[in-house]
């Protein structure tokens, strides 16, 4: 599994909503993929540990 893979859904999930800085769900959103964007290195070693333990086994390719 990529993290890029990861990292675009959740830009998609953001983008889903209206851009609304006093919505609690797109602040949410958009701060946690800014970060993640920010440590991609680091979530490549998370998602690699997941991995491993099958964490992402039922997925569809």
């Amino acid at each position: 599994m990529k993290a890029e893979k990861l990292l675009a859904e959740l830009n998609r999930l953001r983008q889903d909503i209206e851009k609304d800085p006093s919505d609690i769900e797109w602040v949410t959103l958009h701060h946690v993929f800014c970060f993640v964007s920010y440590k991609i290195g680091d979530f490549q070693k998370y998602i690699d540990e997941e991995d491993a333990k099958g964490a992402f086994d039922e997925l569809e390719d």
